[in-house]
Parts: structure tokens; sequence; C-alpha cells
């Protein structure tokens, strides 16, 4: 209902002095989209948001999106006017190297933001993916009368989100999952840099939300606090009577609403007003305070501790009435939001791992993987997996995760009261990516799906937000060379493995066998704080026997001495080696112990692990004095920083050919990495 207690111009005005001010000290920024989005803003944040200022993290706060994230100066004048850790001068700071107010939202700098964005149309791709964990928590977790776990997630886009090619992607999964919590206010101003999007956007957005099932609402004039109001309370009480769609509310807007020159205009986009609008924009938005000063009634309108505190309180005596009941659900509840793995983690990883080494299997490490999936799904019930389209050759599916579905009243699916936990994506790669990254931000589940790696280019900017955000989500990644054979170029991964390598705070695995893929799943599983990739082979790889599995936890070790080849002699040269390429180390290793040159094989499953090793570790592995041949099949440039002598892989795109032929045309050969090795050798005498 329409609340006329608060000043609602000053609150939206408040945020319009702030935003402009702000990006005009900063000489930085975008303050058109903030005054625009002002007043929807009021709307949601002044009348339905469920948070609390002093308790952030609250396990059922409402969450909420800020998809454009250029429009960061919005989320950041509305976390300090309703009483987040977030000062004046932090405003004054936007920008500004070490600022809790970056350019644009950053999860983990600026109290009460939920997710990083910057690259459009992934922030409500995140969104999907918290209301995803909201449907599957609730479906876990809630009991008759007892609904723990019942928030919204928001989010604010603008047509730049809408153009990119994830949201449809995102869009399409959040109406056939029936997420009738999620609700998307969309800021259609027709401005982007470039002028009116008119020439370039003429999409029918209403009629493309509406068929992928949402419902849609609007056009409403987002300059109308009371008739957003009204359209967010229509979506919600329409998620009460048993609708089981999610909500688009198209809001009409004036980018840079206020300023009398720039309002409707680019130049209210992406940079500042200027000293002399914004005095004409104060004048004619009736703001008479200087620069960064906020009335004090103004920020007892927008305060909203009071109503945290009385939120917080009532859900904390919920959660005690539902502990009584159901300790173990209350104390499971509890650790999973808290992103702590099971107490038994430990032996499940030495179970797991022991396995491995016991069985000594000749799979395909896509194969070894799930053999691992079997042991950490059965016994970690927080893992999320999920594929694109791929499951029957990712094989991210296990006997503890049925298939995640929605029956035709929206209600999740269960088995033996759980929902399924394995998600068909279908063949949205970026989606799927983005999807994951909201899951794990949301809190409850540690997600994980596949795809081939070559597609690993559709997910690229998503992982490197998770890496960015430090969020754990792991990607399986299959088909992980020119071994798939005769799909061709296309489908092999050449530079793939050494492109994801560079990403800062990626863990990249190539395990060689099923040991070191259970190693790097549980590895990957208690990284809490940094995502995962798994490379995987298609092609069976025989294991590679090893005393101590310990050591893969150190990213490379030393597989094979001289000695294990029959040669009582010190090594006079190391061949180091990933995945599916270490048997070819090792048959070049034998080869040359015949001729009685004695070598290392170095096994370096993931070279980002290695690289975080104290020195004295990478010595003891790689001796200084030794030459270093390096083998993968993939671009040979990456391996030139540990300092080789040579490199055996790929430096073009491959051919269609069955990959015993492919392998033998590229050179990737037991023979071809001995004579490099004895090449290298001859150079040194």
């Amino acid at each position: 209902m329409p609340q006329t207690t608060k000043n609602i111009t000053a609150m939206a005005n408040a945020i319009r002095a702030l935003a402009m001010d702000a990006v005009q000290q900063a000489n930085s920024g975008h303050p058109g989209a903030p005054m625009g989005m002002a007043d929807m803003a009021v709307a949601l944040w002044g009348r339905h948001l469920r948070h609390h200022p002093a308790q952030p993290l609250w396990a059922d706060r409402d969450r909420f999106v800020l998809s454009n994230g250029h429009a960061s100066m919005l989320i950041y004048a509305l976390l300090h006017l309703s009483g987040y850790d977030l000062s004046i001068d932090d405003l004054k700071a936007f920008r500004q190297m070490h600022s809790k107010t970056p350019g644009h939202p950053e999860v983990g700098v600026t109290p009460g933001v939920e997710t990083t964005t910057g690259p459009l149309g992934q922030g409500i791709t995140n969104a999907v993916g918290m209301a995803l964990a909201e449907k599957l928590l609730a479906t876990e977790f809630n009991r008759p009368g007892h609904a723990i776990v019942n928030h919204h997630t928001y989010a604010f886009l603008g047509d730049g989100c809408l153009m990119e090619g994830i949201s449809h992607e995102a869009v399409a999964l959040a109406g056939a999952w029936k997420l009738n919590k999620l609700i998307a206010l969309y800021d259609d101003n027709g401005i982007s840099i470039d002028g009116q999007v008119s020439p370039w956007f003429i999409d029918n957005t209403a009629q493309r939300f509406e068929a992928c099932g949402w419902n849609v609402i609007g056009p409403v004039d987002g300059h109308d606090v009371d008739a957003v109001d009204g359209a967010i309370t229509k979506a919600k009480l329409s998620a009460q009577n048993g609708e089981s769609r999610p909500t688009l509310i198209v809001c009409k807007t004036h980018i840079g609403k206020g300023s009398p020159n720039r309002a409707n205009t680019a130049k209210a986009h992406g940079e500042p007003l200027g000293g002399d609008e914004i005095k004409l924009t104060r004048e004619t938005i009736g703001w008479s305070h200087d620069a960064f000063v906020i009335p004090d009634e103004v920020y007892a309108d927008w305060n909203a501790k009071a109503d945290g505190d009385a939120l917080v309180a009532d859900w904390n005596t919920r959660f005690e009435a539902y502990k009584a009941l159901f300790p173990t659900e209350a104390a499971e509840f509890l650790r999973r939001m808290a992103g702590e793995l099971p107490a038994n983690f430990p032996e499940i990883a030495v179970e797991a791992v022991a396995a491995a080494h016991d069985k000594a299997e000749t799979v395909a490490s896509r194969k070894a993987s799930q053999i691992a999936l079997e042991f950490f799904t059965a016994a970690i019930p927080e893992m999320l997996g999920g594929s694109a389209d791929l499951t029957g050759s990712n094989l991210t599916n296990t006997k503890s995760t049925p298939a995640f579905r929605v029956d035709e009243t929206g209600a999740v699916v269960t088995t033996d009261g759980k929902p399924g936990r394995h998600i068909n994506y279908g063949v949205r790669e970026f989606g799927m990516a983005a999807i994951m990254n909201g899951v794990t931000l949301h809190g409850g589940y540690i997600p994980y799906a596949g795809t081939f790696l070559t597609f690993s280019d559709y997910s690229r900017n998503a992982i490197r937000m998770a890496a960015l955000m430090k969020q754990r989500v792991i990607h399986v990644f299959t088909h992980d060379s020119i071994g798939l054979g005769e799909d061709g170029p296309t489908h092999q991964s050449v530079e793939h493995a050494a492109s994801l390598r560079l990403i800062p705070g990626l863990d990249v695995w190539r395990p060689a066998d099923t040991t070191e893929t259970a190693v790097a799943w549980t590895i990957a599983l208690a990284n809490k704080h940094r995502p995962s990739a798994l490379l995987l082979s298609r092609q069976n790889l025989p294991y590679a026997p090893k005393q101590d599995a310990d050591v893969i936890t150190q990213g490379a070790y030393v597989l094979a001495e001289p000695a294990e080849v029959g040669l009582k002699k010190k090594a006079v040269a190391v061949i180091i080696a990933t995945g599916s390429e270490v048997q070819l180390a090792l048959h070049a290793q034998a080869e040359l112990a015949k001729r009685g040159v004695p070598v290392r094989v170095v096994s370096m499953p993931s070279t980002t692990v290695f690289d975080r090793q104290d020195v004295a570790y990478k010595k003891a592995v790689l001796p200084p004095k030794l030459p270093r041949v390096a083998v993968e099949a993939g671009v040979t440039d990456f391996w030139w920083k540990y300092g080789v002598d040579a490199v055996v892989g790929i430096d073009t795109y491959g051919e269609s050919a069955p990959a015993g032929v492919l392998f033998k045309h590229f050179g990737l050969t037991p023979e071809n990495v001995t004579a490099t090795v004895l090449k290298v050798l001859a150079k040194k005498k």
C-alpha cells in the first residue's frame, strides 16, 4: 500500500544528488541511470526489500542485484542512506583506490552488495541462480508451518543487459524452472552510450519474456513510486496466490531525470554532468543542499535498521521454533549457509583418493571424475550438479543426483523428500556458468557443471567473474584435446588449457589418471574462496603407478625416477607432462632408459596449484640445473614460464581424424618426446 508518511520525493532526490555529486568528484562514472532509477529504488527499497543494514548476510534476506552495474552509485547511495556500513566519506571516495565504492559493485568489498556486476547480462543471470537456490533450499528445509527459507530475489536491469545473449539464456531457464519469487525491474529509458537505442534494439521485450514463461507487468511510469510499488505488490501477490512464473516489471524512465539539459540523452550516461548542470539540476528538483549533504529527515525516512531489527528478530524466533522440532535440519542449514563442508569431509576425501589409488583403473578422466563424484555427492548434500546438454559425455550425473525437475504448479519434484541435484541447463554454457555464480553467492549449495572444454569460450567471462568474486564454482570440462578425434578443430581444445590458466584466482586441473582426478575434486571442494576447472579426457588413460597420492595436492610431483625403469643413475633431464600426455612421458622415459639416458618424469596436473608452492618444493620437483622438456597437447607458449628447453605441443588447430592418427600427425608420440629430449641434451654438451 502507498505510504504517505515519508517524503518519497526527497528520498529519490537524495539518490540523484549523491549520484551526480560522487560522479562529479571522481570525474568519472554514470550519473544518468541512478538518477533515472531513483524512484524505482524508493518503491523497492523503501517499501518491500526485506533486509537489515546491521546484518547484511542474514540468511533469509531478500537478494537485490543491480544488473546494470555501471549505475553503481544507485546501490551505494541506497546502502549509505538505509544504514549500512558505508559512510559519506566512502561515497566521496567513489572510484578511488581501495575504496568501498569501486566503479562497479563488487561483492566482498561493499557491505550489502550481493554480487559483482559489470559485464552486462550477468547480474540478472546471477539473480536467476539466487532464486533457484532459494527455491531448492526452501524445498529441502522448510516444513509445514516453518518456512525458514522464504525470500524474494529482485534485480534492476537495463536494455544493455537485455541485448547481451546471456540474458536470454537465463530468462528462458527462469521460466522453465518457474522461479516465481524472482522479480526483475526493467529500466526502460531507451538510451545507451551511443544514443537512442531504437535503431539497433527493436525487440518486443514483454513478448520475449512472456514467451519464456514470465509474467509481465507494465509498462508503468518508473518515476511514479506508487505505480512501481503497486507493480511489485502485484508480483509478490501473484506468487503467493499460486502463480508459478517469475515477473518482469517494465518501468518507463528518463535517464538523468532532473537534469534540464542532459536528461533523455547519452550525455547523461557515462560522464559527469558538470558543475553548471549539477547546479541547474539542484534547482530543477528543488534540492538546495550542498554536495554530499543529506538532511536528517531524509536519513530518517531511509533508515532501515529498525525494520531490519524486527525482521531478523522475527526470523530468529521462528528459526528457534524450527530448531526445537528439527534440530538436525537446523544445524545442517546453518552449516551449509556458512559454506562449511561436512565434518567428515577429510575422511570422505581420503576414501575417494584411496579407492582410486587401490583400484588403479584405466578409464577416461571424465569417467574418473564420475567415479569420484559418486563418493562426494553421496556424502555432500549441497553439491548441485549439471551439464549443458552433454551429460552423457561429461558424466556429471551420479546415483545421488537425480535430475532437477519442477511440476506444472512450479513445485520442485522430490525423491524421498529431496529435490533433484543434477540440472539440465540445455545448450546454454554462458548462462549455466553465471547461474552457478548466483547459486554459490546465495549460499547453501556448491555448484558444478560440465561442457566440452572448447566451449569454455562461451563460459569464459562468468568463469572470470567467479575468480574475481572468489567463489567456489567447479567447472567440469571434457574432451580436453585433439584426442577426441573425428570431430575436428571446432571441438578440439588447443589454446583453452593455457588461456584458463591465465585467469587469476582460478585453479585449473588436468589430471592424468583416476587418483589425480579424485585429488582434483578434493581440492576443488575444499577451496571455499576459489573456483576450479577440471579438464578431462574422452579417451582412456592408463593408471600411472605412484608411491604417494598426497603429493598430488601440491599441483606437481615426481611421478617416476630413472630407477623405476631400471636405471640406477641420477636424472639428467626432466620431462613435465599433464593429463593424457603423462603416458607419453613415461613411455619416452622407458625408451630413453634403454639408451642409458636417465630422466625424471614430473606429472603437473595443476600448474596453478604448483605455482603457489614454496621455492624449496619447486626446486625439489624441478631441479634448477636439469634441462626440462614439457609435453602437452596444446599451445606451447605457456610452458616457457617453467624454464623449459623445449615443448612438445600443438601450435596449430587440429584435423578431423581418429585420435591415434592425429597424435602421430602432430608429433605427440613417445618417439618424438624421446627425440626432443635427446636433442636438448645434445645442445647442453
